[in-house]
């Protein structure tokens, strides 16, 4: 597999995830805009929650993902329509727990992430819309993490951008136009993740052909037991996802002891961060894509010429990524916030967001090639190092260096989560095996 063909798959599927952070990087923007740094904060703290329960369910997509890559890969309809009927039920469960669960969630995670009265205030206003789109967020997650696996590329980006654009439309309405503040941000991201989930089941059952839609709804797909793997994959990825929102929640808790302007240069901050690792997920997916698309045809050399490129790019995108920001920071910050005292602390913590990306390059990129492979016990085990590794450094790095000791832990958390999953990658071509598949082959694979 040469470079064109990995970058044909990569570019664009970063596209399509480079819009997942927007909606949390343009609610920061316009918030950004108004007169106090409360509203900033409040909306970080009401970000951090969200981000805490759709990180923590996001095996939904990345399972999907990989389990529908390797039923393209067979040619299986079969296994195909069970990679989407799984996930959905299990993301209806869900939904429906976190709903009904939403005021204990509300209050046991608020005096962790401010003591402020007016950002806890803000906060909850912004909870108090979000929360009904949780349902709707969950399930996109399961239809672009199929439609991703399928390779249904041009669909997928379509879906995320039109997410991305009616967000920021409905942003700029809401709260320039209609001046409803924190709500407007709230009820834009909400509209988008409804209108977004009514388009994106539209887009999956005209690929369904017709003869096949039933097999959806068969009991078969409702089999608890036939739920093995793929509920073993989604623990591992869970425990993997715990590890990474613990990170996140005690980097915000612990930012937010430094004061308001602090917590609000590092909501900017780790806004962008979170855009330089969603274009590193581009390039996981398209791994994942094709490592998937290997284990199922049973294709060695894709497989190693997969993981070939996935360390080239991991290499040259980190270097790219880091060289732009360098050179646009102080454009890019404006793009957040116009209040002079936060941008002055933004541009004193600016440099680690430089580093970020050479470090955490390869730790996200082949988090895709174990996600193909649907192993994802050497992502868990990873990350609980690397989690061990911040806590350690928090520790002794935070009273004596403040913020910045806290920006030092979370880049050697970043580094270690790199190291340990590169040496996870020999072990994973030792043992995957390549073991023979086996279907029907009269089957036809969806055509997209």
């Amino acid at each position: 597999m040469n470079h064109s063909r990995y970058l044909g798959l990569a570019l664009p599927l970063i596209l399509t995830t480079i819009t997942t952070p927007l909606l949390g990087a343009v609610d920061t923007a316009v918030v950004g805009q108004l007169d106090d740094s409360s509203y900033i904060a409040g909306v970080a703290v009401g970000t951090i929650i969200f981000n805490t329960m759709y990180w923590l369910f996001g095996f939904l997509r990345v399972s999907t993902s990989g389990f529908a890559a390797q039923a393209h890969g067979t040619k299986n309809e079969d296994d195909l329509l069970r990679s989407l009927s799984r996930p959905l039920l299990l993301a209806l469960g869900i939904s429906a727990c976190l709903v009904a669960l939403q005021y204990p969630i509300k209050e046991q995670f608020l005096p962790l992430l401010t003591s402020d009265p007016a950002v806890k205030s803000l906060a909850i206003e912004y909870f108090a819309i979000r929360i009904w789109g949780v349902p709707f967020g969950l399930l996109n997650y399961v239809i672009i993490g199929w439609m991703m696996g399928l390779a249904m590329i041009k669909k997928t980006l379509f879906l995320q951008m039109y997410m991305n654009v009616t967000n920021i439309v409905l942003d700029i309405l809401f709260v320039k136009v209609f001046s409803w503040g924190v709500a407007g941000v709230a009820a834009a991201t909400l509209i988008s993740e409804v209108s977004t989930f009514v388009i994106g089941l539209f887009i999956v059952w005209k690929a369904i052909p017709a003869n096949q839609r039933k097999k959806i709804f068969q009991i078969k797909s409702i089999d608890l037991s036939s739920y093995k793997k793929m509920m073993r994959m989604n623990r591992d990825l869970f425990i993997r996802t715990l590890c990474l929102l613990i990170v996140f929640n005690v980097f915000t808790a612990k930012g937010g002891t430094f004061g308001t302007e602090i917590l609000a240069a590092n909501a900017i901050l780790i806004q962008i961060h979170y855009i330089m690792a969603y274009m590193y997920d581009g390039f996981a997916n398209a791994s994942s894509i094709l490592t998937g698309r290997a284990i199922g045809s049973n294709d060695k050399a894709l497989y190693r010429s997969t993981i070939k490129r996935s360390f080239q790019w991991a290499i040259i995108s980190s270097l790219s990524i880091s060289s732009v920001y360098f050179v646009f920071k102080d454009r890019i910050h404006l793009l957040f916030t116009s209040l002079p005292e936060v941008l002055n602390v933004v541009g004193t913590y600016e440099a680690w967001i430089i580093i970020f990306p050479i470090v955490s390059s390869f730790g996200v990129v082949l988090h895709g090639i174990f996600v193909g492979a649907t192993e994802a016990s050497s992502l868990r085990n990873s990350m609980i190092l690397a989690l061990i590794v911040f806590l350690v450094s928090l520790y002794l790095a935070t009273p004596g260096l403040g913020n910045h000791g806290l920006w030092l832990a979370f880049i050697l958390f970043s580094t270690a989560r790199s190291l340990f999953l590169i040496l996870h990658v020999p072990k994973l071509s030792r043992t995957l095996g390549f073991h023979e598949v086996r279907y029907d082959g009269d089957n036809k694979v969806f055509n997209n």
